[in-house]
């Protein structure tokens, strides 16, 4: 008889980040990927600011507490173009 872990699969705990990720009004965000590592859960990719980012890592934390977390989400500037660009 084998023992069984009372969480669910790794893989399913992955897909579950990423619906909340994308599927929470609050958050939407389709841009995050979820990998697992040797010592828990990497979240890579581009949010526009450190508050957003903050926010997701919040609401993982929140659903998943059992689960080792780190963030690899960095931060990008969306900000309108300074100049208009001009075409030959």
């Amino acid at each position: 008889m084998t023992e069984q872990s009372a969480g669910p699969p790794d893989e399913y705990v992955e897909a579950a980040i990423q619906r909340l990720l994308a599927e929470d009004p609050d958050v939407a965000e389709q841009g995050i990927t979820v990998v697992r590592r040797e010592r828990g859960l990497v979240l890579t990719g581009e949010v526009e600011s450190p508050h957003r980012r903050a926010e997701i890592l919040r609401r993982v934390a929140e659903r998943f507490p059992d689960e080792a977390v780190t963030s690899d989400i960095g931060v990008i500037r969306a900000q309108a173009p300074a100049q208009v660009e001009e075409l030959p």
